[in-house]
């Protein structure tokens, strides 16, 4: 996620889309070609992940990401990430109803921390408390 973008939203809102794919290159190029997306590359040392900016605009909206690391294990779903005040109060609630914790809290306050859940139903979210 963008610090530009997490910094423009409010806790509840979605603050960010992700894919975590084995092609990022070649789902990249799908959604620039379908959907007018251009993309930016981030560095991941040895490999690149994407930023997906929409055709009219010019702060990134999405992430696309080889699914390799830490990542690896994440569905190839888009996965909406919601801004929370406290990640880690809302892990204990998301726990507490029934959900599952399915990558625990990482970052750091001063750049943000988040995580990714499954919901009672199995749907993923991640859940992300700005800096």
């Amino acid at each position: 996620m963008s610090d530009q973008t997490a910094n423009k939203k409010q806790p509840g809102e979605i603050g960010w889309l992700d894919l975590t794919v084995s092609d990022a290159v070649g789902v990249r190029d799908f959604y620039a070609a379908v959907t007018g997306w251009k993309s930016m590359a981030v560095s991941m040392g040895d490999y690149e992940d994407f930023r997906m900016i929409p055709a009219s605009g010019t702060d990134p909206v999405a992430g696309i990401r080889h699914a390799r690391g830490g990542n690896a294990s994440l569905p190839a779903v888009w996965l909406p990430y919601f801004i929370v005040a406290d990640v880690d109060a809302a892990v204990v609630e998301c726990r507490a109803r029934g959900g599952e914790v399915v990558k625990e809290p990482s970052g750091k306050p001063e750049s943000g921390r988040w995580c990714v859940v499954r919901d009672p139903a199995g749907a993923y979210a991640a859940l992300y408390q700005k800096s």
